[in-house]
């Protein structure tokens, strides 16, 4: 028998003060079985860096032919496919081919590793590459419950993170050129 994902429900205040996007989200977020808590909130996370009209978390990790996050516009045109971790080349070449912009947010121990290995294979590459550090996305994690509550706010490459057990910051730099 198959595990069934874990459904988390999350109400995220956020702010981007560069965007001037401000909303309120009740979010409803499948953990696949395979994926750890740490993973969960970087989608969340590259989610809110994104927010727009149009955004969705897909099927993810159990559809390798999904992003992680899409955004779509109206007419159903893929506008922005976004995937978190560390995605093989060929999956990224393809996706920038779908859609009009392409987003990744690597995040765990092993990013520098694999950007190190694939850095010289994204050049060319119409994507933008992004790292969270791997010790803040891990005290974002410990925020993680069923029910999750969150105030985040967005200014320059930094998320200011508030919850009922405690805050955070995570920051992110560009990887790619």
């Amino acid at each position: 028998m198959a595990l069934k994902p874990t459904i988390h429900k999350a109400v995220i205040s956020l702010s981007d003060l560069d965007r001037n996007f401000y909303e309120t989200m009740s979010l409803t977020i499948a953990q696949h079985p395979s994926e750890n808590i740490e993973r969960m909130m970087a989608r969340v996370l590259a989610y809110c860096i994104n927010a727009d009209e149009g955004i969705v978390f897909t099927a993810g990790i159990s559809s390798p032919n999904e992003p992680d996050i899409q955004i779509t516009s109206l007419d159903g045109q893929l506008r922005c496919w976004i995937d978190v971790g560390e995605p093989s080349f060929d999956r990224i070449k393809k996706a920038t081919r779908l859609a009009d912009k392409t987003l990744v947010f690597s995040f765990n121990s092993k990013s520098d590793v694999w950007w190190s290995k694939e850095r010289d294979k994204f050049n060319g590459l119409s994507a933008m590459v992004y790292q969270f550090p791997w010790q803040q996305i891990q005290k974002l994690g410990e925020f993680a419950d069923r029910t999750i509550n969150l105030s985040i706010t967005i200014s320059g490459q930094t998320a200011f993170i508030n919850s009922a057990t405690g805050d955070c910051e995570v920051s992110w730099r560009q990887l790619s050129e």
